[in-house]
Formats: structure tokens, C-alpha cells, sequence
């Protein structure tokens, strides 16, 4: 499995396709390689929790901010 990042819009896209009946999870994850799984977690959170697309930040880096307090905490020692 791919540790890959998508757009807020493309993931829109996606759910889209699933919404309009054309395309079920598992179709969708054979035509674009995705796991359905995060398919199902996009539909979920775009739909059925209403989170508005518009709202969401495209790459949190919660990793990276964690990164580089746990560097600034060594260095501050």
C-alpha cells in the first residue's frame, strides 16, 4: 500500500463518482488503485459527517510539526 497524498478535490471527485451510481467502492478502487476502504472514509466524512471540502487543509504535516518539536526539545536540553 501507497503512502500517497490527494487533493481535497480529487477525493471529491471520487466520492462523486460513487454518489451518482456510477461506480462502486470496489470499481473505484480498481479504476484509480486506491484502497476502498479510503474511498468508504471519504464518502463517510464528505457526506455522511458534512464536512465541507472547502474547510479542509490539504496536508496537515502533523508528522513533521511532531518532528520537529521532538528535534527542538533535544536541542533545547
Amino acid at each position: 500500500m501507497s503512502n500517497n497524498k490527494y487533493t481535497n478535490e480529487f477525493k471529491k471527485k471520487i466520492v462523486d463518482e460513487y454518489i451518482s451510481g456510477s461506480e462502486s467502492f470496489y470499481s473505484l478502487e480498481r479504476k484509480y488503485n486506491i484502497p476502498n476502504s479510503s474511498i468508504k472514509n471519504w464518502y463517510y466524512n464528505f457526506y455522511k459527517k458534512g464536512i465541507d471540502i472547502s474547510t479542509l487543509k490539504e496536508n496537515r504535516g502533523r508528522k513533521k510539526e511532531k518532528a520537529i518539536k521532538n528535534n527542538a526539545e533535544v536541542y533545547s536540553n
